[in-house]
């Protein structure tokens, strides 16, 4: 008897090396990512470590804690903040602070927006020459304008007045604005403005109505730059207002000052209360600030 003896050969698995990988676009690796991580820290202590120490100043008892910043600790109070909303003039200073700065903010939007939208749609003779003007305005500093506009106002009898100190900073804030409010607007397409005129709007309208609304996230960066500008600024306002009770709160805030001495603790305390003011005006605006900024830089 043949025995055929079948030859049975075991499949050899063909094996493919392993290919790595591919890291996607935009994807961290370990390293990166800890590192990335690390430098944000870093950068958010040294942006949080000056508002901290601000208020951390302003719970010191003695004007020379900051000398000696860890006996605070045991001896933390709210005095401060006491003696500058009793024994000051800062509710002066606020009011002040509120009447220049909204009305600075108002007066300067609506002027910088109607600029800007005139220069972005209308072709008159040297309308470019027109923005760079305005924006060489920016280049003077302040004390070589200080003294003409100080005799302007003098001459208008506008010195220790509101309305002088408004006039002033939309000086300041008008042209920069328009720039700003400019390039917003050339990214709106011009069809919105033909539209109008189709359904019989006058320019004014087609503005108010139509242009206005579509740009709140410029006029929320406008308006959030003319706010500052008029909140914080400080040459100005202690130039041209010359009562007490007319002080804006930078002004007020130097009255902690001496020739010999400096009252550090009431200093930090006034700075936070001031800084109240801002945050909340940051907080109404935030919605359209980081649109506005991005969007305003596209074209222009």
């Amino acid at each position: 008897m043949s025995s055929t003896t079948a030859e049975t050969s075991a499949p050899v698995s063909e094996q493919r090396p392993k290919t790595p990988r591919a890291r996607r676009r935009g994807e961290n690796t370990l390293v990166g990512s800890l590192a990335s991580h690390g430098v944000l820290l870093v950068a958010s202590v040294i942006a949080l470590f000056p508002i901290a120490w601000l208020v951390y100043l302003s719970l010191g008892p003695d004007t020379d804690d900051y000398l000696h910043p860890g006996g605070i600790w045991d001896k933390m109070t709210f005095d401060n903040y006491t003696f500058v909303l009793q024994h000051t003039q800062f509710f002066d200073w606020l009011k002040s602070s509120l009447i220049v700065t909204l009305g600075t903010t108002a007066i300067g939007v609506l002027i910088a927006a109607t600029t800007g939208y005139a220069v972005s749609r209308m072709r008159f003779p040297g309308y470019k020459k027109f923005m760079w003007v305005l924006l060489v305005t920016q280049m003077f500093p302040v004390a070589v304008l200080m003294v003409p506009m100080y005799q302007i106002l003098s001459d208008l009898q506008l010195i220790d007045n509101y309305f002088g100190l408004i006039l002033v900073y939309c000086t300041t804030v008008i042209p920069y604005s328009a720039w700003l409010l400019k390039g917003y607007f050339d990214t709106i397409p011009f069809e919105i403005d033909e539209a109008g005129r189709v359904d019989g709007l006058t320019p004014f309208g087609t503005f108010f109505r139509l242009i206005l609304p579509l740009a709140k996230p410029g006029l929320a960066v406008a308006a959030f730059y003319n706010f500052l500008t008029a909140f914080s600024e400080v040459a100005f306002a202690s130039t041209f207002m010359l009562s007490d009770d007319k002080y804006t709160l930078a002004v007020g805030l130097q009255s902690f000052v001496s020739e010999h001495d400096a009252q550090r603790n009431l200093m930090a305390a006034t700075a936070v209360l001031i800084a109240i003011p801002a945050a909340v005006f940051f907080y109404l605006v935030q919605k359209n600030l980081v649109t506005g900024l991005t969007a305003g830089g596209t074209k222009g």
